[in-house]
């Protein structure tokens, strides 16, 4: 992000770095999330997104960098006096209260007076949809409503900055899908700024307005869900999100409108200049070509148009919607992997063992740096 683009930012993430003895958990930081955002830290355990949501909280502190929210440093700022609240995937809640006093606990301690406090308890709980569970024991609730009192506690603070920590990692994956959708919508109604710490990728894209990407301490990529998956700037990255295949290729040939490359056992494959937008591709580079499963065009026949790889079918898995297959192409050591909706019938009636043919659009492929 642009230093311009940062000052105009609602949390402004600097340089920070975090060190644990001699393990570097965070990188040189440099991020700037929008007010009112929906913004994901994502990457896989150990990556450092929630050393970095716990920063932003008050309950570590960078070694180098800074962190302002609204305009304000938060070096000096305790993690009670920062206007953030957290939700954790442990709930946190307390059990032997009930609903209505666990979303008050935080609102007793500011002394706020009893009308108000109740109003605000009510307005809360109507917020996560459970109004009238006020006087429910906690340990008499589900996953979901565990989760949504946990929420009604974080936001009845009404803080500019909500910080959520994996806090649908705990539920099942149907309830998980349900609880995406509604935390979505309750953040599009409170209007403020979410920070989700999460390392699937499926959660991330489908909650997120942006997203960075993380491994060892590191920010690798920061784009909107669609940008990431389409266009990733590096393997790390397009290997993170999703699935990919990869083949080692040389640009033999480019221009303003194609690069041709050598794909080895694939042979010349052909990439739209737009494909390497980051990339001098010149004569001899040595790169990636990167392809997304769903890109790829399977047939019992080569088609008529384009270049066509030959392969032998290998494992076909049915997934209700899609299906995946794997295809075996002679001298790549490993399979393709290719997936097609059901209802396009790509691939039926298709054997293990058999010839088929793979093909692709010319905008399909991406070329990385290798």
């Amino acid at each position: 992000m642009s230093g311009e683009k940062m000052a105009q930012s609602f949390i402004q993430i600097a340089g920070v770095t975090k060190r644990f003895g001699a393990v570097t958990a965070v990188d040189a930081a440099e991020i700037g999330i929008g007010h009112g955002e929906f913004f994901a830290l994502l990457g896989p355990s150990g990556c450092g997104k929630t050393t970095l949501l716990r920063m932003i909280a008050g309950f570590e502190f960078p070694d180098e960098g800074t962190i302002s929210i609204d305009g304000q440093k938060m070096a000096d700022v305790p993690a009670n006096k920062r206007p953030t609240n957290m939700v954790f995937q442990s709930y946190a809640i307390f059990p032997h209260l009930n609903v209505f006093d666990n979303i008050a606990y935080g609102l007793r301690k500011a002394r706020l007076a009893k009308p108000e406090l109740a109003r605000r308890v009510d307005e809360a709980l109507s917020m996560v949809r459970l109004s009238g569970f006020g006087t429910r024991r906690a340990d008499a609730l589900s996953g979901g409503q565990r989760q949504r009192v946990a929420l009604a506690r974080a936001l009845v603070r009404r803080p500019k900055v909500l910080l959520l920590d994996e806090p649908l990692g705990a539920l099942d994956k149907r309830l998980r899908e349900a609880m995406q959708i509604e935390l979505r919508q309750l953040q599009k109604s409170v209007g403020i700024t979410f920070v989700f710490v999460t390392h699937d990728q499926e959660e991330a894209l489908s909650m997120s307005d942006r997203i960075a990407v993380m491994s060892g301490g590191k920010v690798l990529q920061i784009a909107s869900p669609r940008t990431l998956y389409e266009q990733p700037n590096c393997r790390e990255v397009a290997d993170f999100i999703g699935t990919m295949n990869f083949f080692d290729a040389t640009v033999t040939a480019a221009d303003d409108h194609a690069i041709t490359l050598d794909a080895g056992a694939l042979g010349r494959l052909y990439a739209g200049a737009a494909a390497a937008p980051d990339l001098a591709c010149v004569t001899g580079t040595a790169l990636l070509v990167a392809l997304r499963p769903e890109k790829i065009r399977l047939s019992e026949t080569p088609p008529a148009d384009g270049t066509a790889i030959q392969g032998r079918m290998g494992a076909m898995t049915y997934l209700g919607e899609r299906s995946h297959f794997q295809v075996h192409v002679e001298g790549l050591g490993a399979p393709v992997s290719v997936a097609a909706q059901n209802v396009a019938r790509e691939g039926a009636g298709m054997r293990e063992g058999e010839a088929v043919y793979l093909s692709w659009p010319a905008d399909a492929p991406l070329l990385l740096a290798r």
